[in-house]
């Protein structure tokens, strides 16, 4: 499976898990099985507001676009993101949604 992404700024995360042809977008099943090679299956046929593209299956192969949510400190890994190629079933990797913002510790108050 192909995943493409558009990143949008958005304070919704995502979270995916692949299984066969089927991805669980953020709790929500999306089974592409059905579709046959060669085929496309139209955005507005699917009910999924994270799809960003029609479904295509060429060479057996299922590819999509999934908008990508990111926050306002998005690494550029998230704001130019790669596609991901999957392969496993399992948790899809998702680009981080903001880059994570330094622990200070807090000071100590002086002895009195």
């Amino acid at each position: 499976m192909q995943i493409n992404w558009t990143p949008v700024r958005r304070d919704e995360a995502l979270t995916i898990t692949k299984q066969g042809d089927a991805l669980t977008i953020n709790g929500e099943l999306f089974d592409f099985a059905p579709l046959p090679d060669g085929a496309t299956l139209p955005r507005d046929a699917v009910s999924c507001e994270w799809l960003a593209s029609d479904v295509e299956r060429v060479g057996g192969e299922i590819t999509l676009t999934l908008l990508l949510p990111h926050g306002d400190k998005a690494p550029d890994e998230t704001r130019f993101p790669q596609p991901v190629a999957v392969t496993e079933d399992g948790p899809v990797p998702v680009p981080p949604y903001s880059i994570p913002e330094p622990q200070t510790e807090p000071e100590e108050e002086p002895a009195a």
